[in-house]
């Protein structure tokens, strides 16, 4: 019978350590997001607002989990979540080989395409992807928007590195760069800033699957995810916020469907 027990003990054990920790396991979750993109994800008299994070707040609500923020840059969205400090990652960040090998991403929960911003004085000059051939572009330390111009449409940009999009504004303003490169979404609300005076090319491409961070291997968090994601837009609530936020903004907002997700493995 003792025999018995340990075994069994040891079994309840081993099972146990093969799940890995997963979001419904807990009461409060900490969610790393950003603060430095108008409309997306920023920060006013000490609250934070925008489109991410009303995204959070609904996701995680209908997990049934309270919300802990934390603050990050571009460049910490992958470590919060291999080193444990974070629980899931709102930074408008999108889907590639390279960050899958160590993090899983539940939905996506939008999907956007890249644009171009430049001075109005360059308008005519830049009004398309190849024609930021040999010009300076932002690069946004953790971001692969200018690696995505440079390796995937094989256009020779030069990318300036800088740690967030209010220094890329800095520098086209200056100019030490020429264009600045994101989705349409995140380059909607720079265009809101003070004082920016920007032309936005309109140049469609590159499709960007904005996305969840997750840490590797939580299958069970990544599918209650996916389901809170496909009732945000079955109840009409994804309409509500992106009409909120992007309604003014000029992006077409006329087909809004629930995105193909990447499926949770």
């Amino acid at each position: 019978m003792r025999k018995l027990l340990i075994c069994l003990t040891l079994l309840l054990t081993a099972c146990g350590a093969a799940r890995p920790e997963s979001i419904v396991d807990k009461d409060e979750l900490v969610v790393a997001i950003r603060s430095d993109v108008p409309l997306i994800s920023f920060k006013q008299d000490g609250v934070y607002h925008g489109f991410n994070i009303d995204v959070a707040k609904y996701l995680v609500s209908r997990l049934g989990k309270q919300i802990r923020w934390l603050e990050i840059t571009a460049g910490d969205q992958l470590n919060v979540l291999t080193d444990g400090r974070a629980d899931l990652v709102f930074a408008h960040m999108s889907v590639t080989p390279e960050r899958k090998k160590v993090i899983d991403f539940a939905g996506p929960y939008h999907v956007d395409f890249q644009d171009i911003a430049v001075r109005p004085a360059d308008k005519d000059v830049i009004r398309d992807v190849r024609d930021l051939a040999g010009r300076k572009i932002c690069w946004v330390r953790g971001t692969n928007i200018a690696q995505r111009i440079i390796d995937e449409r094989r256009v020779k940009a030069i990318a300036v590195p800088a740690p967030d999009y209010n220094v890329c504004l800095q520098m086209i303003k200056d100019g030490r760069i020429d264009a600045i490169s994101t989705n349409s979404q995140i380059l909607a609300g720079l265009l809101t800033k003070p004082g920016v005076d920007l032309h936005l090319v309109g140049a469609t491409f590159n499709e960007q699957r904005t996305s969840i961070g997750i840490r590797k291997g939580d299958v069970d968090g990544c599918e209650e995810l996916n389901r809170a994601i496909t009732e945000m837009y079955q109840d009409g609530t994804a309409n509500m916020l992106l009409d909120k936020w992007f309604g003014k903004s000029g992006i077409d907002l006329s087909v809004v469907s629930v995105p193909q997700f990447e499926g949770c493995s």
